[in-house]
């Protein structure tokens, strides 16, 4: 039987591991997962009190998702000569990290490792400006960012607009930098000894899909690190992680599934992974094997084969086979995944022709789900046979 959003985050809660690990497709819940675990921990106590305001006081749950992107917005009034910066919705969560934390070098060092070590943030200082009325408005240190290319020569460049998967990285870079510190901390076990009291009743960090604009080295270097550095965690610290990425899901069970003696980690004791699933306004948290990383592909074959059987076939299954095919190809070496369907019975061109044109990503994601034709249908399901037979993917028994 499905359960509520709140229901899930309470079974969460009630495993009591020290990393749980979720795999989820998008649009399944899992940004709005880690809201409704935060108010296990920080209920709204009235009708002005802000969520954000809560955590930084009681600091018992942080948490990094697309929320945490939306604090960060770009002026852009290119029109009346203002350089392009990225700025900072007021926060404590922020001010909290760079004023009172100072991890301002630690965020630009990790942000340039992740995109272009010449590719620099420059926070601001205090400053004064004068508003519409030309009254004095005084605004706060670190509330902006402005970005330029360091030439090596004492030279920058205009001040730039960075991409969005720059911006993303950048964000993420406040959050890790973070985290790092909160660790090497609460590591200290004597609580008079740790350099500061802030983190002592933080219980549980969630972290939700910090990887949609990474390139696959750099995702697996980041997969690699935050399973070391959880890892690394002497306390009592909890760890969620959600992502849709099969990539990012199967390093890090791979990293988490090795035991740390020295940090007394054991993944069978400490480690737990699961499938988060929607079904007609209700989710599912089923549980994954220890045994081996998620069989994405598998998966991915197994929901088209449910959907051909119960005949709601749409357009996003297609997006599913081509997935399939480019994980297959890469894994034997092909150079082209249309190269697999070279053995199977038909026309090779026309099948790849109409993979093309079916998976492509929309702007419109309600065309995702429209009916396909008869003649799409039929072509899917040969397509899933023969490939299935050829490259011998062998059939899931209940839940994966």
């Amino acid at each position: 039987m499905g359960k509520s959003l709140n229901e899930i985050a309470q079974q969460l809660k009630d495993n009591n591991r020290k990393v749980q690990l979720i795999y989820a497709f998008n649009g399944t819940g899992k940004t709005r997962l880690s809201r409704e675990f935060k108010f296990l921990f920080a209920p709204k106590v009235d009708g002005e009190t802000k969520l954000e305001e809560i955590e930084v006081v009681t600091k018992k749950f942080l948490y990094y998702n697309a929320f945490t992107e939306d604090l960060f917005y770009w002026d852009n009034d290119l029109e009346n000569g203002v350089e392009p910066k990225l700025k900072i919705h007021p926060n404590l969560f922020t001010k909290w990290i760079f004023e009172e934390q100072g991890q301002d070098r630690n965020i630009i060092s990790n942000f340039q490792h992740y995109t272009d070590e010449k590719l620099m943030p420059h926070f601001n200082e205090e400053y004064i400006i004068k508003d519409k009325n030309m009254n004095s408005v005084t605004v706060e240190s670190f509330t902006e960012i402005t970005f330029s290319y360091e030439r090596g020569n004492d030279e920058r460049s205009d001040k730039l607009k960075i991409s969005k998967g720059e911006e993303s990285n950048f964000v993420w870079c406040v959050f890790y930098s973070l985290l790092k510190q909160v660790i090497n901390i609460l590591n200290v076990a004597e609580l008079d000894e740790r350099e500061t009291d802030q983190f002592d009743h933080l219980e549980y960090v969630f972290i939700d899909d910090p990887v949609s604009s990474l390139d696959d080295n750099h995702l697996i270097e980041l997969a690699v690190n935050l399973a070391q550095l959880i890892k690394s965690s002497e306390s009592d610290l909890k760890f969620i992680i959600t992502t849709h990425n099969p990539l990012f899901y199967n390093v890090l069970c791979n990293e988490f599934n090795n035991s740390n003696k020295k940090t007394g980690y054991n993944n069978n004791k400490h480690f737990k992974k699961h499938r988060l699933t929607k079904e007609e306004g209700t989710y599912e948290l089923i549980p994954q094997p220890n045994d081996s990383p998620f069989s994405y592909h598998l998966f991915l074959i197994n929901e088209i084969e449910k959907a051909i059987e119960s005949e709601k076939i749409y357009k996003y299954h297609f997006n599913f086979l081509r997935n399939i095919l480019e994980k297959t190809s890469t894994f034997l070496g092909y150079s082209d995944w249309g190269d697999l369907l070279i053995p199977v019975k038909g026309d090779r061109i026309a099948y790849e022709k109409r993979i093309l044109n079916l998976s492509s990503h929309s702007k419109h994601s309600a065309e995702e789900i429209v009916v396909l034709t008869n003649d799409d249908k039929n072509v899917l399901r040969h397509l899933i046979n023969e490939v299935s037979e050829i490259y011998k993917f062998k059939k899931i028994k209940g839940e994966i």
